[in-house]
C-alpha cells in the first residue's frame, strides 16, 4: 500500500517546497537560527506565538501523544506531500501529535499494491501478497542491541517485561542473533515509539514513562542482551539479503497487506551521507520530560539505554525541562555514529526511491567511516540511542524497527567505544504514517482502476467501485450501487463461518436515490388491473431471478422455490436457453431496479390516495422573531411555493399547502382563494388540539397565491413586537396531523422552532442538560427521549402518512434527543442552526429549505426486504417506524434517506445459487400515484473465509458499524460501545490473520487488501463527537449527529468520518481534474498552502500564513494574509480563472451533499483553527481520541491477544 509515498526528495504533489530540498537548513532540526525560518515555507508551528527559538524546529512538543517528531534530518521534506511540517507547538498550546512523516518508513514499503522493485539486495516481494511487513513500531517490541559480535541483529535487550502489560509485543527473533551481511544496518538503535503516548480513548493522559524503572532498562552497560522473550521466539529469522523484504509468503487467496514484522534493513542500499551534527542534536541534553508541552518531541524515556546505544542523556547537562530525568547510571554516554541515522522521513517515500540520493556530508557532521554505501536515512529525532520506549498510549514498548539503522555493523565503533562524542541523540521513534495504509492511496487507486469503465451489474457478487469514484452504472439485473451497497458481496455459506469472521452482513439501501443524468431512472411497469406478478408463497415480485418452466406456463421463485402459475395475460414462450423471448423488453425480467404501478389493492382502505399536502408551522416567539428567522422564512416561502415537487418539471405540482404560527398558542390561517385577506383563528386550548377550520386551510398554491403572499407579508409585522418567550411543541405536530387527517391525505410538516418547549402543554420538557453525566453509566439517558409522549405521537403520524421535518434555531439546550423523535420516526429530517444569525447563516438555511421542499419523495411508504432461503433480514437502522418485525414504515421517504438492513443465517447457503435479496417499497408519489419500487440484488456465497475477505466493502462496513454504535448508545455507556467496536474489528482482522494469511511472524500486522482501511476509518467513528465528545460538544449536537448518521448513505458517512482535504494551491485551472486530496493530518499542511476541507456538513478553507500573494489576490482579492476577512462565509467571485475554478469546485461539492455546507475561512493560527483541526482525523484529538498510528498499534495488540 504505497501510502502516498513518493521519492523522498521530490515533492509528491508538485514542486518541491523551497527550503526543503537537500539537507542543510540550519535552523531546521538543527541549531535554530535566530529570527525564525530561513526558508519561505518554514515548518508550521501550530498556533504558536512566533516560531519557537530553541530546540530544533520541526520537533513537536511531547505531544501527549508522544510520537516523536521529525525534526532531525528535516532535509528530506519530511512532510508527506511535500508539505512543510507544522513545527513545535507553543509552550502552552495544546499538544499535538508529532509529525507525520515520522520515521517509521517501513523499509519503504510500498504499502499499496505490488511492490516496486527495491534498490536493494532483497528480491522483490511477492506482489500478490503485498505483505508489507512494516514493522510497526510496537508490532515488535523490545529494543535490540547490536551484538558485540558485530554484524547481524542482536537479541533484544528485554530485561524487563513491558512497562504496561497492555501490549506484550515481542521482538522478532528475526532480529535476534541472525547474522546478516555487514552492509545491513541492524535496527539496533531504532527505538521506535510508534504511538504517541496519548491515552487511548479518554483515559487520563498517562505520562508515558514512569520515572521509576524504565520499561526495558538494561541494568548496566556491560550486561549482555537478554534472550528474546518466549513470545518472541516465534518470529522468523531476519531475511538474508537475498530474500524479499516481506514475509515472503506465497501469494494468498485474498490480497493482504501486512505491517510490522521484521522488515529488512532497507537502508542498506541507499547510501546517504550522514546528516549534519547539528541536526542530530535534537535534544541538547537528553529528552525532555513528557509532562511539559515543550517544543521537544515525543516523550523521553527515563530508561537506561541498552548497552550499545548512546545514552539518551548526553552532551551537556540536561535542559531544565528534562530535570526530572537525570541520566541513568551505568550507561556511558555514547556519541552518535555518523552512520547511525534513523529511518527516512515519512514523506521521503519509500526507501527504495532513495538509492540515488547521496547527500553531501553536512558541516558539523562527524564523517565517521561508513560501510560502503550504507549511510542510513537521516536521524529521526529520537531515534538513536534511545532505549526502548514505552508506547504511551497503549503501554507498549516498541521494538526495533527493522529496516532502520542503528549503528551499522562494520562501522567503526560498532559495538565498541565510540571514537568521539557526537551530538546528543534525538527523541524516540515512532511508526511512520506514510508506511501505513493511506485512504488517499486507496481512493486514487480505485479511481484509476474502476473509474473509466461503466460498472455493469449483471455479474453476481462483484464489488462496485468505491463511493469516492465517479463511475457510470449499467443495470443488467442487479440494483445499482447507488440504490444498494453491501458490506460483503460474498456471504459465508454457514452461520458458523459468519460468526467466526464477525464481518457484518448488511445492505445499505437508498430506495429513491437520485441518479446522474447519464443513467436512466427505473422504468415504470404497468400490469393494468391485475397488478404486479408475484410468487404465491413468499409474495416476492417478478424479477430476473424467477425461473420459467413448462414452456413458460409456470415460474419457480428464486427466493422460496415455490412454483406459481403464469397469468394468461403475462404468458410468453421460452427460447432455447429457457428464457422468455420477451425477456429483454421487460424491465422486471432484465433489470435490477424498476417500478410497478400499484392497483387499488395496494392503497390504504382500498381507495386511491389524495395528493399529499405540505403544512408550514412557524414559531413566532421572541427568539424566533429577534434572530430574523420568521422574516426569512416568510420571505423565502413566497418564492419556494413555485417549486413544490411534481412528477415532471413542466407539470404544476398538485401538492396543497397550509400555514400555522405558534408560541404558547396556535394560530391557523384561512387562505381560501375567495378571501380578500387571510383570516387568523387562534386555538389556545393546547391540551386538546383540533383544527378550527377545514375549508380554506389546505389550498392549491396557484389558486390562492394572492392571499398566501399577503399572509406571508403580514406575519413578520404581526409578531414584530412580541414579548412571548415560551413555546409549545407537541400540540404543533398534533395540529398538522389533525389537518392531514381531516383532509384524508398524507403529507409533510415543516416545523421552524427555536426553543425548549416549556409552556404548559402536552409534550412539555424541562432542561436536563447535565455535562456531569457525560462519560458515566447514566450518559445514555441523555440520548433517550425525556417523555414517551413523542414516541406515541410519532406512531400516530406514521399511521396517517404525516412526515415531519424540523428546523431548529436554538440559542441554548432544546433537547434534540426528544424533539427529534417524531422526525426520525416518520422518515423526516432534523436541521439545526445553533446561534442562528441572519447574515451568516441565512444562505445555509435557505439552501437546506429549498432542497428539502423540492427533493423528490414518496409518502406513506412501507418497505419490506425479502431474501432467499438461508438468510433473513433481522435488524433495521434508519429514520422509520416498525410495528412488526418485517415492515419498515415511513410516513415520508426522500431521495437522501437510507435504510440499513442486517442479515443473519437461518440455514446453510449454497455456493451455486448464491443469496438473493429483494427490497420492495410501496409509496405514494408526489402526484398521488401509488407505486412499488423494486430493487434486486444477488451476491455470491462462499465456503472459504478467504473469499469473504476478498470481496468486502470497508466504507459500507463502517457505515453499518457507525449506525450500530450510534443506536447502542441509547442503552449502553459510550465506553462499552467503543470497546465492543474495537473488539469486533479486532476479531474480523484476527480471523483473517489466522485463517487466510500465510504464516508469518506475530509481530506483523496483516490486513486484508479490501479492509486495510478498516482501522483508520473505525478510529474516526470511535473519535466522533457522539462516542467520544470533546468538552465543547453540546449534548444537543451529539443527539443531532446521532440522528443524522442513522439515515446516512455510504458516500455521506465516508466524508463525514474521513473528511476530504484538497490542496487548492495545486489547482490546475486549465483542467477539470481536482488536485489529489491529502491525508487528514496537520503535518500534511504547508504554511505556504491553501486547503479546502469538506466534512459533508461544513467546508473549511484553511489559509497558510506564508501563502503566495498572487494566490491570495486571486482568491480573496487582497494580497495580504492579514487583510483576509476570517468571517466571510463565501468567496468573492473575481475575474480570474483561479477564483472561478475554486468557486465551481465549492459549488460542485455542495451539489453532491444532501445538506448545504457553509464555508468557513480559517487563517493559520486563528481561533477557528481548533475547529478545523478537529476534522484532521488521523491526528490525536483534544478529547483523548487516538491518532491513526496509535490506533493501528492498539488494534495490532488486540489482534495478537486474540490470536494468542
Amino acid at each position: 500500500m504505497n501510502v502516498n509515498q513518493q521519492p523522498h526528495m521530490a515533492s509528491p504533489y508538485g514542486q518541491p517546497q523551497p527550503g526543503y530540498q537537500g539537507y542543510p537548513q540550519s535552523g531546521y532540526g538543527g541549531q535554530h537560527v535566530p529570527g525564525g525560518y530561513p526558508a519561505q515555507y518554514a515548518p508550521y508551528n501550530g498556533p504558536a506565538s512566533a516560531y519557537q527559538q530553541g530546540p530544533p524546529q520541526g520537533m513537536r512538543g511531547p505531544p501527549t501523544s508522544g510520537a516523536p517528531p521529525v525534526s532531525a534530518a528535516q532535509a528530506y521534506s519530511q512532510f508527506g506531500q511535500s508539505e512543510v511540517q507544522n513545527g513545535p507547538p507553543p509552550m502552552g498550546a495544546p499538544q499535538q501529535r508529532p509529525p507525520v512523516s515520522q520515521p517509521y518508513n517501513q523499509g519503504g514499503m510500498n504499502l499499496s499494491g505490488p511492490q516496486p522493485p527495491y534498490n536493494q539486495q532483497f528480491g522483490a516481494p511477492p506482489t500478490s501478497m503485498q505483505q508489507m511487513t512494516s514493522q510497526m513500531a510496537g508490532m515488535q517490541v523490545g529494543s535490540t542491541v547490536p551484538s558485540p559480535a558485530g554484524p547481524g541483529y542482536a537479541p533484544p535487550t528485554m530485561s524487563q517485561a513491558p512497562a504496561s502489560a497492555a501490549f506484550t509485543p515481542s521482538v522478532p527473533s528475526s532480529f535476534a542473533t541472525t547474522s546478516t551481511v555487514p552492509s545491513q544496518p541492524p535496527p539496533a538503535e531504532r527505538v521506535p515509539q510508534s504511538t504517541p503516548s496519548q491515552p487511548y480513548y479518554g483515559a487520563p493522559a498517562q505520562q508515558p514513562f514512569p520515572t521509576a524503572a524504565p520499561p526495558f532498562s538494561t541494568p548496566g552497560p556491560a550486561q549482555p542482551p537478554a534472550p528474546p522473550l518466549a513470545s518472541q521466539q516465534s518470529f522468523p529469522q531476519a531475511p538474508p539479503p537475498s530474500q524479499p523484504p516481506f514475509s515472503s509468503a506465497p501469494p494468498q487467496a485474498a490480497p493482504t497487506v501486512s505491517y510490522g514484522g521484521p522488515l529488512p534493513p532497507v537502508q542498506a542500499a541507499h547510501p546517504r551521507a550522514p546528516p549534519p551534527t547539528s541536526q542530530s542534536s535534537a535534544f541538547p541534553g537528553g529528552p525532555p520530560p513528557t509532562s511539559t508541552p515543550s517544543q521537544y518531541p515525543g516523550p523521553p524515556m527515563p530508561q537506561q539505554p541498552p548497552v550499545s546505544q548512546p545514552s539518551p542523556f548526553h552532551s551537556g547537562p540536561p535542559p531544565t525541562t528534562a530535570a526530572g530525568f537525570p541520566p541513568q547510571g551505568g550507561a556511558p554516554p555514547r556519541p552518535l555514529h555518523p552512520g547511525m541515522q534513523g529511518p527516512p522521513l515519512a514523506s521521503q517515500g519509500p526507501l527504495m526511491s532513495q538509492a540515488n540520493h547521496v547527500a553531501p556530508p553536512q558541516p558539523g557532521m562527524l564523517p565517521g567511516p561508513q560501510t560502503a554505501g550504507i549511510a542510513g536515512p537521516p536521524p529521526q529525532p529520537g531515534m538513536q540511542g534511545y532505549p526502548p520506549q514505552q508506547n504511551g498510549a497503549f503501554g507498549q514498548v516498541r521494538g526495533p524497527q527493522p529496516g532502520y539503522a542503528g549503528p551499522y555493523p562494520g562501522q567503526q565503533g560498532y559495538g565498541a567505544a565510540p571514537p568521539a562524542p557526537a551530538p546528543a541523540p534525538a527523541a524516540p521513534k515512532r511508526l511512520d504514517p506514510d508506511s501505513i495504509p493511506s485512504p488517499i492511496q486507496v481512493i486514487e487507486d480505485d479511481k484509476a482502476n474502476k473509474g473509466s469503465e461503466p460498472f455493469v451489474t449483471g455479474v453476481r457478487g462483484q464489488a462496485p467501485p468505491l463511493v469516492t469514484t465517479n463511475f457510470q452504472v449499467k443495470d443488467q439485473g442487479n440494483a445499482s450501487p447507488r440504490f444498494i451497497r453491501c458490506t460483503a458481496y460474498n456471504i459465508p455459506c454457514t452461520s458458523d463461518m459468519a460468526k467466526q469472521s464477525q464481518v457484518p452482513l448488511a445492505a445499505v439501501i437508498k430506495p429513491l436515490a437520485t441518479l446522474p443524468p447519464d443513467e436512466n431512472p427505473p422504468y415504470i411497469v404497468d400490469h393494468g388491473e391485475s397488478g404486479p406478478i408475484r410468487c404465491n408463497r413468499c409474495k416476492a415480485y417478478m424479477c430476473p431471478y424467477m425461473q420459467f418452466i413448462e414452456g413458460g406456463r409456470r415460474f419457480q421463485c428464486g427466493f422460496c422455490s415455490c412454483v406459481t402459475e403464469v397469468p394468461p395475460s403475462y404468458f410468453q414462450h421460452l427460447d432455447h436457453t429457457g428464457k422468455r423471448v420477451d425477456c429483454c423488453d421487460r424491465p422486471e425480467l432484465s433489470m435490477g431496479s424498476y417500478e410497478f404501478l400499484a392497483t387499488v389493492d395496494y392503497c390504504k382502505n382500498n381507495k386511491i390516495p389524495q395528493p399529499p399536502a405540505f403544512i408550514f408551522l412557524i414559531d413566532v416567539s421572541y427568539n424566533a422573531v429577534k434572530n430574523g428567522m420568521v422574516r426569512i422564512v416568510c420571505q423565502e416561502l413566497k418564492t419556494l411555493l413555485d417549486y413544490l415537487p411534481s412528477e415532471h418539471p413542466d407539470v404544476q405540482s398538485n401538492i396543497r399547502v397550509g400555514f400555522v404560527t405558534y408560541n404558547k398558542v396556535l394560530h391557523f390561517y384561512n387562505v381560501k382563494a375567495s378571501l380578500a385577506q387571510p383570516q387568523m383563528m387562534v386555538v389556545s386550548d393546547v391540551a386538546d388540539m383540533f383544527v378550527p377550520l377545514l375549508d380554506g386551510f389546505l389550498v392549491n398554491v396557484s389558486e390562492s397565491r394572492v392571499v398566501i403572499e399577503s399572509l406571508l407579508d403580514q406575519i413578520p409585522d404581526m409578531f414584530a413586537d412580541t414579548r412571548e418567550t415560551e413555546t409549545v411543541f407537541g400540540p404543533v405536530i398534533q395540529a398538522g396531523l389533525e389537518a392531514l387527517k381531516a383532509a384524508d391525505c398524507a403529507g409533510k410538516l415543516f416545523v421552524f422552532h427555536s426553543s425548549l418547549p416549556i409552556a404548559e402543554a402536552p409534550g412539555k420538557l424541562k432542561n436536563r442538560e447535565d455535562k456531569k453525566l457525560v462519560g458515566t453509566d447514566k450518559e445514555k439517558s441523555l440520548f433517550q427521549p425525556q417523555v414517551s409522549f413523542y414516541a406515541n405521537l410519532a406512531k400516530e403520524c406514521v399511521t396517517q402518512g404525516c412526515c415531519v421535518d424540523l428546523f431548529l434555531f436554538p440559542n441554548q439546550y432544546v433537547d434534540v434527543a426528544t424533539l427529534g423523535v417524531v422526525p426520525t420516526s416518520t422518515g423526516g429530517s432534523v436541521y439545526k442552526y445553533t446561534y442562528f444569525q441572519a447574515q451568516s447563516d441565512q444562505e445555509r438555511f435557505l439552501n437546506d429549505l429549498r432542497k428539502d421542499i423540492q427533493k423528490p419523495m414518496g409518502f406513506d411508504a412501507v418497505m419490506r426486504v425479502r431474501t432467499s432461503t438461508g438468510i433473513r433480514a433481522t435488524d433495521f437502522f434508519g429514520s422509520f417506524y416498525m410495528s412488526n418485525t418485517t415492515d419498515v414504515e415511513l410516513a415520508g421517504l426522500d431521495c437522501d434517506k437510507t435504510v440499513t438492513v442486517e442479515f443473519r443465517h437461518d440455514d446453510k447457503l449454497s455456493e451455486e445459487t448464491g443469496a438473493l435479496m429483494q427490497c420492495a417499497v410501496l409509496y405514494t408519489s408526489c402526484s398521488g400515484q401509488r407505486r412499488l419500487r423494486i430493487h434486486n440484488m444477488a451476491v455470491n456465497c462462499c465456503a472459504q473465509l478467504a473469499d469473504l475477505y476478498r470481496n468486502c466493502e470497508t466504507d459500507t462496513i463502517i457505515n453499518f458499524f457507525a449506525k450500530y454504535a450510534y443506536r447502542s448508545v441509547l442503552n449502553n455507556p459510550t465506553k462499552n460501545v467503543r470497546d465492543s467496536l474495537v473488539n469486533q474489528c479486532a476479531q474480523i482482522l484476527a480471523c483473517y490473520r489466522k485463517n487466510c494469511a500465510s504464516p508469518s511472524s506475530a509481530g506483523q500486522l496483516i490486513l486484508p487488501e479490501c479492509m486495510k482501511l478498516l482501522p483508520v476509518y473505525l478510529n474516526c467513528v470511535l473519535k466522533s463527537d457522539v462516542l467520544h465528545p470533546g468538552a465543547d460538544v453540546s449534548l444537543d449536537d451529539r443527539a443531532y449527529l446521532r440522528q443524522l448518521v442513522s439515515a446516512m448513505d455510504v458516500a455521506e458517512s465516508h466524508v463525514f468520518f474521513y473528511p476530504r482535504l484538497l490542496p487548492v494551491h495545486k489547482l490546475d485551472v486549465e483542467s477539470n481534474v481536482l488536485p489529489v486530496a491529502i491525508r487528514d493530518s496537520e503535518e500534511r499542511l504547508s504554511k505556504g498552502g491553501i486547503y479546502l476541507l469538506e466534512t459533508g456538513l461544513n467546508l473549511f478553507l484553511w489559509v497558510g500564513a506564508n501563502s503566495q500573494q498572487e494566490l491570495l489576490q486571486n482568491i480573496f482579492g487582497t494580497p495580504a494574509f492579514s487583510q483576509i476577512d476570517a468571517n466571510m462565509t463565501s468567496l468573492p467571485i473575481l475575474d480570474n480563472p483561479y477564483s472561478k475554478r475554486l468557486n465551481e469546485i465549492i459549488e460542485s461539492f455542495r451539489v453532491q451533499r444532501s445538506r448545504y455546507m457553509k464555508l468557513m475561512v480559517v487563517k493559520q493560527e486563528d481561533k477557528l483553527e481548533l475547529i478545523f483541526k478537529h476534522f484532521l482525523v488521523e491526528d490525536k484529538n483534544n478529547s483523548g481520541g487516538a491518532s491513526y498510528v496509535d490506533f493501528l498499534c492498539h488494534m495490532h495488540k488486540e489482534i495478537r491477544q486474540l490470536l494468542s
